[in-house]
């Protein structure tokens, strides 16, 4: 969903209120604008740009250091989760960066809004003329000639000296919008579907997905959960609307065990609603509620519509929902979001900086988990690549990447499956043993295609080819590791359910649990790949690979990894 001439120039006000110049240093850049993407002019100085500023946090390390501290079996603090002022006083930034930049922005006429709980992140608007002289930039008019879409940008930009240190990132600057924004498709009709829930895996499984194949599959139970304080959280973007009438219809036809008025709460935020018109029910949206609701029963799950006005810039709200769930004193113990965008589009200091955003709510008890993307090793569905195209934000080593499968005895890799390795974060450590050993059975197969050293994704996966859904009334399938994600979230929900019934804390930060004694409890997939870029792709092997990450949940067998 949601990137790609310098003077040394700064100011000081004087007395008549003119700058003067500075010691003027490169902050980001970026040799050319993204594949696809061309320049077409010089921005109108009189444009406006709303701005945002990161600044730099004061404790990250120890943040991460106490994350993997509660997030590890292994360790004493496992499920120790932090507090909400816990996190917040590790990641807000020191006084001397506040004053420093504010300093800066108001010698420049400038009064910045704050827009994160921690107070990292403030924004702005000036003219594009403005915006010039203040970051030394040449904002530019570029255009991705294939969909048409327009976005200021420039290609590098500078910050004064004395705020290294201070200013971590200008956004948007160097980072590009996604111009692909592609839904599930769904077609219909569909051939005969399972409906029983006591049967072992039907037939009809290997075809079409519904409930009871993932019930049958993956040993998910039928039974209600009980915790009303383990909340799941479905994310919407893009104007998709989660329609209540098709999740009635979908309980009444694949769900009959439980009641069909069984819904979802709202929450909504960058001016996001979830309006009940049946021609505005979101293929994508409906299938994450259908199959969140519809698997982890008696689990109250809510949808989070992130509208348009975003205080993140061109961030699409990515970073928003995850400010407006910091702030809640209680956030969901699970969220699972279908959207993604190519990594390449989006400059290394900002992936990080929201991949750190991720940790946050990781270090509180939240499992983030995201669909890996739909495009196999050429990412968004790229139509030519000669280098494999990781995702965004797959590569982040703070949250749980999830692909696809299909298929039953055996079940194999989607070849849609996007999976390989992050240019931007390295093998975390909880990874390292898994990929060495992939990487070792892979021989020299793409070889120079991809980052070694990278981080590898996806972690798990699940099935996601023709899940039955309902949209405006008619029954139809859908594909994509968008379907994968709101499942896996599903099972990990009711995983929760059962701890918390017994006193335990949710599981959180789920790789250092999945990657040791959670592995056993995944099913591994061996065969299929994920082809792209003219090459075949990854193959899955025997442990993890990148196509497929460590495998599909068994429910019993994971009970049985958390001790229960």
């Amino acid at each position: 969903m949601f990137a790609r001439g310098l003077l040394l120039v700064s100011f000081i006000t004087l007395a008549l209120g003119k700058p003067m110049a500075r010691n003027m240093k490169l902050h980001e850049d970026r040799k050319a604008a993204p594949e696809g993407f061309t320049l077409r002019a010089a921005a109108q100085p009189e444009a406006t740009l709303k701005l945002r500023l990161a600044l730099v946090q004061s404790n990250f390390a120890e943040l991460e250091s106490r994350l993997m501290d509660v997030s590890k079996p292994s360790s004493p603090n496992y499920g120790q989760h932090l507090s909400k002022d816990e996190v917040q006083q590790l990641v807000a930034p020191k006084k001397e960066s506040v004053d420093a930049v504010n300093a800066w922005l108001a010698e420049n006429g400038i009064t910045p809004k704050t827009i994160s709980p921690a107070g990292d992140w403030l924004a702005f608007e000036v003219p594009v003329s403005k915006a010039n002289e203040l970051f030394d930039a040449n904002f530019s008019v570029f255009k991705h000639e294939d969909s048409g879409m327009e976005a200021i940008r420039t290609l590098s930009y500078s910050i004064p000296a004395e705020l290294q240190g201070h200013l971590d990132l200008v956004h948007p600057t160097v980072t590009f919008p996604s111009p692909r924004r592609q839904l599930p498709v769904f077609a219909t009709p569909l051939k005969g579907h399972a409906n029983s829930i006591t049967d072992a895996v039907p037939a009809s499984c290997a075809t079409t997905i519904t409930p009871a194949c993932l019930q049958a599959l993956y040993n998910i139970p039928t039974t209600a959960a009980t915790e009303s304080s383990n909340k799941l959280a479905v994310s919407g973007f893009i104007g998709q609307y989660a329609n209540e009438a098709d999740l009635k219809t979908f309980l009444g036809r694949f769900r009959t065990d439980i009641d069909s008025s069984t819904s979802f709460s709202l929450e909504t935020l960058d001016g996001g609603q979830n309006p009940q018109n049946a021609s505005q029910a979101g293929v994508e949206a409906n299938l994450d509620i259908q199959y969140t609701v519809g698997i982890a029963t008696g689990v109250p799950t809510v949808f989070y519509s992130v509208g348009e006005d975003f205080q993140d810039g061109d961030l699409e709200g990515f970073l928003d929902i995850v400010n407006f769930l910091s702030a809640e004193d209680q956030p969901p113990t699970v969220m699972t979001t279908s959207y993604g965008a190519d990594e390449h589009l989006i400059s290394r200091n900002l992936a990080v900086n929201l991949c750190n955003a991720y940790a946050q709510l990781g270090a509180r008890g939240v499992s983030i988990l995201f669909a890996s993307g739909d495009g196999g090793v050429a990412g968004s569905r790229s139509s030519t690549c000669t280098t494999f195209v990781p995702t965004f934000p797959s590569g982040c080593p703070f949250m749980t990447t999830v692909g696809a499968t299909h298929g039953i005895s055996p079940e194999t890799a989607a070849n849609f499956s996007s999976g390989g390795f992050s240019n931007y974060f390295d093998i975390p450590d909880y990874q390292a043993d898994a990929v060495s050993g992939y990487l070792s059975a892979l021989g020299s197969t793409n070889s120079g295609k991809y980052n070694a050293t990278g981080r590898g994704f996806p972690d798990v996966s699940a099935q996601g080819v023709q899940y039955e859904i309902v949209l405006g009334g008619k029954v139809g399938g859908v594909s994509g590791t968008s379907a994968s994600s709101p499942l896996f979230a599903s099972v990990i929900s009711l995983v929760n359910d059962r701890l918390i019934a017994v006193g335990k804390s949710p599981l959180g930060f789920l790789n250092p649990f999945l990657y040791s004694t959670g592995a056993d409890a995944l099913n591994d997939i061996t065969s299929g790949s994920n082809p792209g870029c003219s090459t075949n792709g990854f193959p899955a092997k025997a442990g993890w690979d990148p196509v497929t990450g460590l495998g599909t949940p068994d429910f019993n067998k994971l009970l049985a990894a958390v001790g229960l």
